[in-house]
């Protein structure tokens, strides 16, 4: 694993810092999953983060708390949207991971027509 992301091993919330255009940072706290040197998140698939990252995937990354309190130190990294076998991969380690609470998220999401969008990030 990489020495970077040691600092998310039993973590459940990671700090996402994408930009806008203007190159002003937002930052979101996210559930993730991880599997060796890749970090894996999903969300609604029309939030401003999916477009945020789609205009430029470069991201920093730390772990932190629910409410986005830093746990860890930033991590540069790059992120990628997913597409099929990838995405499903990585829907298995998110529900392996937090069980039935993301299950009964999914099942909501689904009743109100709430496509998702899946990605991967990567250490720099």
């Amino acid at each position: 694993m990489n020495n970077k992301l040691a600092q998310f091993a039993n973590q459940n919330y990671l700090n996402l810092e994408s930009y806008r255009k203007t190159g002003e940072a937002i930052r979101t706290p996210l559930w993730f999953a991880q599997d060796g040197d890749v970090l894996y998140f999903y969300t609604i698939a029309h939030s401003f983060k999916v477009t945020r990252l789609k205009n430029n995937p470069r991201c920093r990354i730390a772990p932190c708390d629910m409410r986005g309190n830093l746990k860890g130190d930033w991590v540069d990294a790059t992120a990628r949207p997913l597409e099929s076998e990838e995405a499903k991969h990585a829907d298995n380690l998110l529900n392996a991971k937090y069980g039935l609470m993301k299950r009964t998220l999914n099942f909501f999401a689904k009743l109100r027509g709430h496509k998702r969008a899946s990605f991967a990030i990567e250490p720099n």
